[in-house]
């Protein structure tokens, strides 16, 4: 069945780089098709909303297309932090926004963007801490504000057949695995420098998220004790942060993922990255393996011109744009794919709240539930183990790498130091 969408306007707090790899450009596809309506982009930084206004690719790939900034281009930096709340009083309730900040502001915008009613999507971690994660799920449960967060590894092909092979038993008993994923060292030079740092996050919970959820999603297993050891290095503004992070991860079962990250791939070499999962499994008196190369997806370019890296391993699953029957080119991948999620659920419960306006709060919280109980988008509930282990994991990194344990027992799952 068709689900009836309602186009909502789309507010984005923040102008970084995934804003413009990624959710700009999902968005505005979106708008072609009418599940988004106005987009406003809102940042402190004047020079970063100009750069996507100048940008070049996405003017190739959405001609006659806009989007409105606050503040203007042109008009310099603001020193307002609570500038986004001047643009969403603005909007009606029950539209979109997207926050895509530093992890460590995640909670306090969240805290500012719920009591506007919008529905949200929120890159990845929601939050750093459990107790506010289970703050922002119930807050939004009872306003009727559905949340995806934004894990867009579940929405890869192969993730999606490795969980359907591991629920149905075929893969065994997942007993080792090992999960990597290294950003560029111009990350370095980027605006990372300005809050990379130590006291606010690390590799492992920047980037290493990705594949402990990956791994939650694909066995359903709870992750049980956490360790990371962390690496510092100066950035080259001399601010001091996590460069690179070595994780381990135990679960429920016994089985145990070891992570590795950082912020030093060579900016020379192939890759965007380095990134990719083995995982080992326990069967009948034989062994199953699952083994996901991200880093080189068999796709090769020696280019002649116009490109600075002449070589390079291209990704096509996560997202590009290219040709199609429209005008200018096209978001394909699964990072389109988990942005759109978030962003049509929200337009179908709109659709629906609107036909029957009298029970427009019920709706939404039956859709709320049926989200979390599907597990595939990512929601505040469904997903807030990864809290666990972020809480779990800053706990440990602070303290040299010493193990953090998950106590499940309690009514509410507690983080501490193993004794």
């Amino acid at each position: 069945m068709v689900q009836k969408q309602k186009t909502l306007d789309l507010t984005i707090i923040g102008a970084g780089m995934i804003v413009t790899d990624v959710l700009l450009p999902s968005a505005l596809q979106l708008q072609r098709t009418g599940v988004v309506g106005e987009i406003t982009v809102c940042d402190l930084r004047e020079s970063a909303l100009r750069a996507l206004r100048e940008n070049r690719e996405l003017r190739e790939a959405f001609p006659g297309q806009s989007f409105t900034t606050c503040p203007e281009t042109g008009s310099g930096d603001s020193d307002d932090p609570e500038l986004y709340k001047k643009v969403l009083a603005r909007k009606y309730p029950y539209h979109l926004a997207i926050v895509a900040l530093p992890d460590h502001l995640h909670y306090p915008v969240l805290k500012g963007v719920l009591p506007f009613n919008q529905h949200i999507l929120c890159v990845k971690p929601l939050v750093l801490k459990y107790a506010q994660a289970l703050e922002i799920e119930k807050e939004a449960r009872e306003r009727g504000v559905f949340i995806g967060v934004e894990y867009h590894k579940r929405f890869d092909r192969r993730a999606l057949l490795a969980r359907k092979h591991y629920r149905n038993g075929d893969l065994g008993d997942f007993a080792l695995g090992e999960a990597k994923l290294i950003e560029p060292y111009f990350y370095r030079h980027s605006n990372f420098q300005n809050w990379f740092t130590c006291p606010n996050t690390d590799p492992f919970v920047y980037v290493g998220c990705h594949y402990v959820d990956l791994v939650c999603f694909i066995t359903g297993l709870k992750p049980v004790e956490v360790s990371v050891t962390g690496r510092q290095g100066r950035f080259p503004n001399g601010k001091e942060g996590y460069l690179w992070s070595n994780g381990r991860v135990v679960f429920e079962n016994g089985g145990i993922l070891s992570v590795n990250n950082g912020l030093g791939y060579p900016d020379d070499s192939a890759g965007g990255n380095d990134q990719g999962l083995i995982m080992y499994f326990d069967g009948d008196d034989c062994g199953g393996l699952l083994a996901h190369d991200d880093h080189n997806r068999g796709v090769e370019y020696g280019f002649a011109r116009n490109v600075a890296k002449r070589f390079q391993y291209l990704n096509p699953d996560f997202f590009r744009t290219v040709p199609w029957e429209g005008p200018g080119l096209k978001p394909v991948g699964y990072g389109f794919d988990s942005v759109a999620a978030t962003l049509l659920n929200a337009s179908a419960i709109e659709a629906q709240a609107d036909e029957y306006p009298g029970r427009a709060l019920e709706i939404r919280r039956a859709a709320i539930a049926a989200a979390d109980a599907r597990g595939l988008i990512a929601t505040p509930a469904n997903s807030a183990y990864n809290e666990l282990v972020q809480e779990a994991a800053r706990l440990s990194i602070l303290n040299g790498g010493d193990l953090a344990v998950i106590d499940y027992r309690g009514a509410v799952p507690a983080v501490k130091l193993k004794k």
